[in-house]
């Protein structure tokens, strides 16, 4: 269901609810009744219902403090996860049902001069302000994920999610498959007969239906390449899938098995969470905020989320059908792919902080560590060597840049082994520090 849509849901029960409940309880318990007065029950009900509306506007305020302040401090983008919070659109709606089905309850005080207050009408409007309560404190305790250290973790736990969805553990691959690559360069995947476009304005790939994608291509016995990675931006008129197979497949069906839209998402997209944590790092990095421990606080999430693709395994980028024939392949990012996202722009903009560059190689040889497969050990030591030549030629002087070559989870806390004293500045290097 569309967020807009639940406080719509709320209300139109308040609605059904008001309707039909005082007319049930008048009809079949007209003795269950209210002690209070006329005059007592509608001027609580008066308050009760101006109130939920106070706390309405409350709750627009803390919607509008939370986007604002997340994309000031953190990033614009994370602006539009915290305003699509299903639980703010919950908390209109109960606020909105409350007041709703408080006004229909006045109309049933003293209902045709009876003299009477429903007294379970009364008790439901009860617990409706009970529960706009409970939600509003809710609301309120759920400012702390403001804190930049809960920020971090739920966008690390959103990616942690997707990878163990996406990516399978080494020791769980059937170490019998063919790899991709080599049936993608096979001839025997034959020749295009159709290709597939969109067109329209400006989406991005959020998830692919690969399920579907096969149950297709297996009936027209076809391959079906997908050309863009979930995350990509689609303009008009751009190549979206190449079709091998002697028989023509239903272009909308296979636009349809493309969800889209207007933002990229956490589904099947690892890549996001890791592009929000470097969005946070070089955002605090930046002259006008200089705050590098937030970066170090970014890497710890960035850190753990590439130890855990490290023990993946990525060339997931195809499908089978149920015989074991390909059917389905599509683009994934490599472990190159992730590495440089992950730390190519911390190291530019953090090139100038001691307490960055510490971090950073820690992280870097913990992950190496971590890693099991030779060639990305291997990758991971071309890093650390480019990390270390990006520091001697830093604007640091000598003794900051041998500070800066140790490892050190904290930045600045605790030195660890590991780190390589970068080579003494030459004349030209002093004078142009200097």
């Amino acid at each position: 269901m569309r967020n807009y849509l639940i406080p719509m849901v709320y209300v139109s029960l308040a609605l059904l609810a008001g309707f039909t409940f005082p007319r049930f309880e008048l009809l079949y318990f007209p003795t269950y009744v209210n002690d209070v007065s006329i005059n007592s029950a509608l001027a609580t009900l008066g308050a009760i219902a101006s109130g939920t509306m106070a706390l309405t506007a409350i709750i627009f305020s803390i919607a509008y403090i939370t986007v604002q302040f997340s994309a000031i401090a953190y990033s614009p983008r994370l602006a539009l996860w915290f305003a699509n919070d299903p639980r703010m659109f919950h908390a209109l709606g109960i606020f909105m049902a409350t007041f709703v089905y408080t006004l229909w309850m006045m109309a049933w005080v003293d209902r045709h001069g009876n003299g009477a207050v429903p007294l379970m009408s009364s008790i439901l409007v009860m617990v409706l302000l009970i529960a706009s309560t409970y939600v509003f404190t809710l609301m309120i305790r759920g400012l702390s994920d403001l804190q930049i250290t809960n920020t971090l973790r739920l966008i690390g736990n959103k990616g942690r999610a997707v990878i163990a969805e996406m990516y399978p553990r080494f020791d769980r691959v059937d170490s019998r498959r063919d790899n991709v690559i080599d049936l993608a360069d096979s001839a025997r995947l034959g020749a295009v007969t159709q290709t597939v476009r969109y067109f329209g304005e400006p989406r991005t790939i959020s998830r692919l239906d690969i399920l579907n994608l096969v149950r297709m291509a297996e009936q027209a016995c076809a391959v079906i390449e997908i050309t863009r990675a979930v995350g990509d931006t689609l303009s008009d008129d751009t190549l979206l899938m190449k079709i091998r197979g002697a028989k023509a497949l239903s272009e909308s069906e296979l636009l349809g098995s493309v969800v889209l839209k207007p933002h990229r998402t956490f589904e099947q997209d690892p890549k996001y969470a890791l592009r929000l944590l470097v969005d946070i790092a070089i955002k605090a990095l930046s002259p006008a905020i200089n705050d590098p421990t937030t970066a170090v606080q970014a890497m710890d999430q960035i850190e753990d989320l590439m130890r855990r693709l490290g023990r993946r395994e990525m060339d997931v980028g195809y499908a089978r059908d149920t015989t074991g024939i390909l059917r389905v392949i599509f683009p994934v990012p490599t472990w190159d792919d992730y590495l440089h996202l992950s730390f190519d722009e911390i190291r530019q903009f953090g090139g100038n902080s001691v307490q960055v560059m510490r971090r950073l190689r820690s992280a870097l040889s913990e992950v190496a560590e971590a890693v099991t497969s030779e060639t990305r050990t291997a990758t991971m030591q071309a890093y650390l060597n480019q990390l270390d030549y990006g520091i001697s030629h830093s604007l640091l002087d000598a003794d900051d840049r041998a500070y800066a070559s140790h490892e050190d989870r904290q930045g600045l806390g605790l030195s660890r082994h590991g780190g390589t004293s970068p080579s003494p500045p030459t004349a030209p290097e002093l004078q142009r520090a200097g």
